[in-house]
């Protein structure tokens, strides 16, 4: 991927490099799930700033705690209604708990690649197959020579871990076995945006690497894409095999200017 490609998917909402905040959280699925019970749809960042740091709502013991988690969901997730990335997360948040999971997983996916370089793996596990710590270490390692300690490393390999046991792909609280998840409508949705962001359109949109999170039939997706479009949450029609897959309102005209940049970018 190119740097401009970058460049221009970061106007977006996602983020690149060599850091994240995996290499010390996991995506912290409860303390997002307080923050946005405890704030308002249309929250601005200070919002969350005020919410997290000076009104507790995640019940850290002292600020310093407060301002460090702070900082670790401001990378996650943004926490910014001008990202378009969050501005969606936000908007289908609410309409399904049970969607969550796999919602907050794909916007860390989006924003750290650090868990995103751990994707491959997680999929390539066949379902009910165990997945040791110690093979997460190791394909770490593989995939980051000499960079953590062996310490860092099973902090890292513990926080992935625990990212992918909390989206459901893995099971076990010391024994994790891979699991299958069960996609919705609204994580469905957000998947697909997340590939029309890249530039897809059409049947391509249902092949990204997003899309190979939930897996199942095309004609399961396509049920779900259905399910999501009577409810307003996309647009979604299949005439003759030809897809047609649109999110009116999810972008300003900058952004999907933007959007069309990055379909033209390698």
């Amino acid at each position: 991927m190119t740097v401009e490609r970058h460049a221009l998917l970061a106007q977006l909402g996602f983020r690149f490099g060599i850091n994240g905040p995996h290499a010390a959280r996991t995506m912290m699925l409860d303390d997002l799930r307080l923050l946005l019970t405890h704030t308002s749809a249309q929250a601005t960042r200070a919002d969350y700033v005020s919410a997290v740091v000076d009104g507790n709502v995640l019940a850290k013991p002292t600020r310093k705690a407060r301002e460090l988690a702070l900082r670790h969901m401001a990378t996650l997730y943004a926490l910014d209604l001008g990202n378009p990335i969050f501005r969606a997360l936000r908007r289908l948040w609410p309409l399904n708990e049970a969607a969550q999971p796999l919602l907050a997983l794909a916007v860390a996916l989006a924003r750290d690649p650090l868990l995103r370089g751990t994707q491959a793996f997680i999929l390539g596990q066949a379902a009910g197959a165990a997945v040791p710590r110690e093979a997460m270490e190791g394909f770490l390692d593989s995939s980051h020579a000499d960079r953590f300690s062996p310490a860092s490393l099973k902090s890292f390999a513990q926080n992935v871990a625990g990212t992918w046991t909390a989206a459901g792909f893995l099971h076990g609280r010391v024994r994790k076995t891979r699991a299958l998840v069960q996609p919705h409508a609204e994580s469905v949705t957000l998947l697909l945006f997340l590939s029309y962001l890249e530039g897809r359109t059409g049947q391509r949109l249902f092949s990204s690497d997003w899309m190979s999170l939930v897996g199942g039939l095309p004609d399961e997706l396509e049920a779900l894409a259905s399910s999501a479009s009577h409810r307003s949450l996309m647009v979604f029609m299949n005439a003759g095999g030809v897809k047609e897959v649109r999110f009116p309102g999810y972008l300003t005209p900058e952004e999907e200017q933007v959007r069309q940049e990055v379909s033209h970018v390698v």
